[in-house]
């Protein structure tokens, strides 16, 4: 059986930021309906606006990874169940709902570090926009609308 598309968010929202706080588990699911929603490059291209794409693009999510490193990943959207606050949110992501301050990022990640880099991904395709907990966010640059 597979997951309906708000238990998918749900649990990819607990599995990437349940750890970050409202604000930050906010953040991960704007990203993600960011890039179900951007009307242009690599994630329009290959997700086409469709949810379950978005999620399950090769090397985009550690959480939905069963191996990382070699070594079995226990922190996956299959082994952690999600809670009324990850539901809620997911609620409120797919109801169009964006945390403002995060804007149109596509990306982020944590740094393990203080600051965060002015660019992100590698390539140069995103800028920094925000920093929320741990968690840095990236809006798309010129460079990406070429991807």
């Amino acid at each position: 059986m597979s997951y309906s598309n708000r238990e998918l968010l749900a649990r990819i929202i607990k599995c990437e930021a349940g750890g970050e706080g409202e604000n930050g588990m906010k953040g991960v699911a704007t990203v993600i309906m960011n890039r179900v929603r951007v009307p242009y490059g690599e994630y329009q291209r290959v997700n086409q606006g469709d949810i379950r794409k978005v999620i399950y693009q090769k090397g985009q999510f550690d959480c939905v990874r069963s191996v990382l490193g070699g070594v079995a990943n226990p922190q996956t959207i299959w082994a952690n169940p999600p809670e009324q606050i990850h539901y809620n949110i997911a609620d409120w992501a797919l109801a169009g709902n964006r945390l403002y301050n995060i804007g149109y990022s596509l990306w982020y990640f944590n740094p393990f570090n203080p600051t965060c880099p002015y660019t992100f991904p590698s390539n140069g395709t995103g800028s920094f926009q925000v920093r929320v907990v741990q968690h840095c966010f990236y809006n798309p640059t010129e460079l990406y609308a070429q991807t």
